[in-house]
C-alpha cells in the first residue's frame, strides 16, 4: 500500500528523485555512495572510474571525500576521474578554471595519482579542440566507462555544459555559453564581459553512459528549472529532460529545489491530504489565481474539478472556506507595521503594546533597507517609533573602479582649494590608478581601495538613513568580519560577527527586528547575514528577558518576493509613499543606472522595488481586497 501511495504521489515525475532536508544530509549520503563504489573496486583490483562536476553544488560532496580519505583511511589510488568540462580558453592556474577548482576542493587533499585526473583543456589552439575530445571519448571508453557521473544543473536547464539545442547523443566538444549561464559565472569573474563564451564539455550521449548517473541541485534558485526537469516534457530546450531517458539516473535534492515539484507545492493534486490552516490557504489562492476569480467567488464545482473536492467535503461549504481564508488575507493588511495604539489587536498582525517600540532594521547591503522595505521604513519613522538600522556589510565589492576614483580625484581638488597639504592623497590616488589600470578580474583591491568603496557606500547610506528620518545616532555601521575579504568569496562566519550583533541588540533591546529574508541574492550574503541574526538571538534568549518580547520580521523585495500564500504583514503604500521610497533609493548612486551585480534582472532597483511592490498590491486586489497603489510584505520568523 505504502509502494502504490508513493507512486500515485510521484506521478507527474518522469524520473527517480529522492528528497532530502538539507544540502549537507544529501551531500554525505552521495559522497558514500562513491565511497562504495571505490571500495567495491578495490576489493576487485579494479579502478573506480567517477566523472566529476564543479561549481557549488558538489562542493559538500568533496569535503565530505576528503574527510573520509582523512578520517577514515579512504584510499583514491585506484580511482581516475574525468570532468565535465572546463571555459575555453581558460589557464589552469585561473581562479576560474576547474582545473583550479578541483585542486582547491578535492584532488590536492587525496592521494589519487596526477596521471589518473583528466579535466578537458582550456589552453588548446582552437583546430587542436577536436582531436583533443575524441581522444577525451576514448579515454574513458579505455577505462571501462563511467561507474558514476555526478552532475549540477544550470539554470537554463544545462547539464555540464550542454545547454538549449544540445542533441541527445552528442559526445564531447567546444560550445557556445548561453547568455543566462554567463550572467550566472558573472560574480566568480567580475562580471560577465570577462566570462568566457565558450567551453568544452562532455557531452549529452557520453553522460548517458555512464552506469549511475546522479544529478544533485540545492536550493530555491533551482526549483523552476529542476521541476521542468523532472515533469516537463522531453525538450532540447532543456537538456536536463533527457535524462529521462535513462534507466540508470536519481535527482538528489534538498527540499528547497524540490519545491515546486507537484507532491510539495500542490499536493492535493496527487494524495490526500491533512488541511492545516495554512495549506488550506495557499490552496485557496491558487485556486482563485488558477480560475482569475475573487476567493469569494469561488464555487463548490471549482473546488471539485481542481483536485480540492477532499478540502470541500471536510472543511466546507465552500463558501464558509471562502470567507474564512479572505478574512485571513484581509488581516494581513496594515497600514501600522509597528503596531496601532489603543487598537483591538487579535486581529492585527502585529501588537498595540507598546505604542511606540525599538527597532532594528537589519540591511545585509547597504541598500537593502531601502530597497526590500523603504516605504515601511518611513511609515516607522512617522508613526513615532524609536528606529534602528544596522548595515550588517560595507558593499564594498559593489563599487565601479572609476567611481572610486572620482571621489579621491574630488578630495584631492577639495585640499588643493582650501590650501590644505595633499602629497599623501596624491600618492594613494597614483597607486590606485596604476592597480586598476593592470587589474585582472576578481582580484583583491588594495585596502586602500577597498576603504574608500566602502566609504562610498557608508555615505550613501546614510543619506538615505536620513531621508528616510534617522539622526545619526540611529544609524550603525556594522562591518562584520566574515564580509571583508575583498573578494567575493567571502571569509567563514566568526564568533565576532556573531559577538558584534548580540553588543548591539543588547543596547537597543528591540521589540521588532526586520530582517533581510530574500536568500536569491546573487552575492550570498543574505543568508550569511539572516544566519549571524539568527545565532545571535538564540544566545541572547538564554540570558535576556526582553528577547521574549521581541518579534522578528523578514522583509524581501531586491531579488524576489513572497508568494501571497506567505505573507503575514502587507504594509500599504500610497502614491506619495512610492515616490518617497524611489527617492531614499536614489541617495544610492553607485548602484544606480547599472551595478556591478545586477543579478538576472536588468530594471535598476528602484524599478525592481517599484514594480514589485505594485505587484504585490495587485496580487491581493484580484483576490478581492482593496485596491492599493503598493504593498511591501513581510512574514513572521518563529522562533
Amino acid at each position: 500500500m505504502a509502494r502504490l501511495n508513493l507512486l500515485e504521489e510521484t506521478r507527474f515525475e518522469k524520473l527517480p528523485v529522492s528528497v532530502f532536508k538539507n544540502p549537507k544530509e544529501a551531500s554525505i549520503s552521495v559522497a558514500h555512495r562513491i565511497a562504495k563504489i571505490i571500495q567495491d573496486r578495490q576489493l576487485n583490483n579494479q579502478h573506480a572510474v567517477l566523472g566529476l562536476a564543479t561549481g557549488a553544488t558538489p562542493i559538500a560532496v568533496y569535503a565530505e571525500l576528503v574527510r573520509l580519505h582523512k578520517e577514515e583511511g579512504l584510499s583514491f589510488k585506484n580511482v581516475v576521474t574525468f570532468n565535465l568540462d572546463e571555459y575555453f580558453p581558460m589557464g589552469p592556474t585561473a581562479a576560474q578554471s576547474y582545473v583550479y577548482f578541483m585542486k582547491e576542493h578535492l584532488f590536492d587533499h587525496i592521494d589519487i595519482p596526477a596521471e589518473n585526473i583528466h579535466i578537458p583543456d582550456g589552453t588548446l589552439k582552437l583546430e587542436d579542440i577536436p582531436a583533443f575530445c575524441l581522444a577525451y571519448e576514448k579515454k574513458i571508453e579505455e577505462v571501462g566507462g563511467l561507474d558514476m557521473q555526478i552532475l549540477g544543473i544550470g539554470r537554463t536547464g544545462h547539464i555540464g555544459f550542454n545547454e538549449p539545442g544540445s542533441a541527445p547523443n552528442s559526445g564531447t566538444r567546444l560550445v557556445t555559453l548561453d547568455d543566462l549561464t554567463r550572467r550566472d559565472a558573472a560574480r566568480d569573474f567580475g562580471g560577465k564581459s570577462n566570462v568566457p563564451t565558450k567551453a568544452i564539455t562532455m557531452g549529452i550521449g557520453t553522460i548517458f553512459k555512464a552506469r549511475e548517473i546522479v544529478l544533485m541541485a540545492w536550493n530555491q534558485k533551482k526549483a523552476p528549472i529542476i521541476k521542468k526537469a523532472v515533469e516537463g516534457e522531453m525538450s532540447s530546450e532543456v537538456p536536463a529532460t533527457y535524462l529521462q531517458l535513462s534507466d540508470n539516473v536519481e535527482f538528489i535534492l534538498d527540499e528547497d529545489a524540490a519545491s515546486l515539484l507537484t507532491r510539495f507545492d500542490t499536493p492535493w493534486l496527487v494524495k490526500d491530504c491533512i488541511w492545516t490552516e495554512k495549506l488550506t490557504r495557499k490552496a485557496v489562492i491558487w485556486l482563485a489565481n488558477k480560475l482569475g476569480k475573487p476567493i469569494l467567488k469561488l464555487t463548490e464545482d471549482d473546488f471539485n474539478n481542481n483536485g480540492m473536492a477532499q478540502l470541500a467535503l471536510e472543511k466546507g461549504p465552500v463558501y464558509n472556506i471562502n470567507i474564512h481564508i479572505f478574512n485571513k488575507l484581509q488581516h494581513t493588511i496594515t497600514g501600522w507595521p509597528g503596531g496601532k495604539p489603543n487598537a483591538d489587536d487579535t486581529q492585527r498582525p502585529e501588537r498595540a503594546n507598546p505604542a511606540k517600540k525599538r527597532v532594528v532594521i537589519f540591511s545585509p547591503h547597504p541598500d537593502d533597507d531601502v530597497i526590500s522595505m523603504g516605504g515601511t521604513f518611513i511609515r516607522l519613522v512617522d508613526q513615532g517609533h524609536d528606529v534602528h538600522v544596522a548595515y550588517q556589510t560595507s558593499g564594498n565589492t559593489a563599487v565601479w573602479d572609476d567611481d572610486a576614483l572620482r571621489f579621491v580625484e574630488f578630495n584631492i581638488d577639495f585640499a588643493e582649494k582650501m590650501g590644505l597639504e595633499q602629497s599623501e592623497m596624491k600618492r594613494i590616488y597614483d597607486d590606485m590608478r596604476q592597480f586598476m589600470e593592470q587589474k585582472h578580474p576578481n582580484q583583491v583591491d588594495t585596502p586602500e581601495i577597498q576603504t574608500v568603496k566602502g566609504l562610498v557606500r557608508k555615505g550613501e547610506a546614510i543619506a538615505g538613513a536620513r531621508y528616510c528620518g534617522l539622526t545619526d545616532d540611529q544609524i550603525h555601521f556594522m562591518a562584520l568580519p566574515f564580509y571583508e575579504s575583498g573578494k567575493n568569496q567571502k571569509n567563514p562566519v566568526t564568533e565576532e560577527d556573531v559577538l558584534q550583533t548580540m553588543e548591539l541588540l543588547q543596547k537597543i533591546k528591540p521589540h521588532q527586528i526586520f530582517a533581510a529574508g530574500d536568500f536569491e541574492d546573487p552575492h550570498g550574503t543574505h543568508i550569511v547575514c539572516f544566519n549571524i541574526i539568527l545565532e545571535a538571538i538564540k544566545r541572547l534568549q538564554k540570558t535576556e528577558s526582553w528577547v521574549n518580547d521581541c518579534w522578528l520580521w523578514l522583509y524581501r523585495g531586491a531579488w524576489l518576493e513572497f508568494e501571497t500564500h506567505e505573507i503575514e504583514m502587507a504594509v500599504p503604500l500610497s502614491p506619495q509613499e512610492v515616490e518617497r521610497k524611489k527617492f531614499a533609493i536614489f541617495k544610492h548612486q553607485s548602484q544606480k543606472d547599472r551595478a556591478v551585480f545586477p543579478g538576472d534582472d536588468a530594471r535598476e532597483f528602484w524599478q525592481r522595488a517599484e514594480d514589485r511592490n505594485r505587484e504585490t498590491a495587485k496580487s491581493y486586489d484580484d483576490l478581492g481586497m482593496a485596491d492599493y497603489e503598493a504593498m511591501e510584505a513581510f512574514v513572521r520568523y518563529k522562533f
